[in-house]
């Protein structure tokens, strides 16, 4: 699965992107955050409080529960502001 990192999500684990293969347990976005902190410093750092960063599953605004069975891409950035 392709995972891209926007903002300081990017800049705290260090790449832009990558692409891994997730293990079979990895079936919601809470729990490929919960095995990203498990990966290293960077990605502990990077997730260190819960309900910060935001993800999209292909493109659409995910919530921690969304499945991530079928999806290409997930990508995490932190929260945005408008004006």
């Amino acid at each position: 699965m392709k995972l891209v990192y926007f903002a300081w999500v990017r800049e705290r684990i260090g790449r832009p992107e990558e692409t891994l293969d997730l293990p079979p347990d990895v079936a919601t976005v809470a729990d490929l955050v919960a095995w990203l902190k498990g990966r290293g410093e960077e990605y502990a750092y990077a997730f260190e409080t819960d309900g910060v960063v935001r993800a999209a599953v292909d493109r659409v605004h995910a919530k921690p529960e969304t499945a991530l069975s079928g999806a290409s891409e997930v990508a995490f950035f932190p929260p945005m502001t408008g004006g």
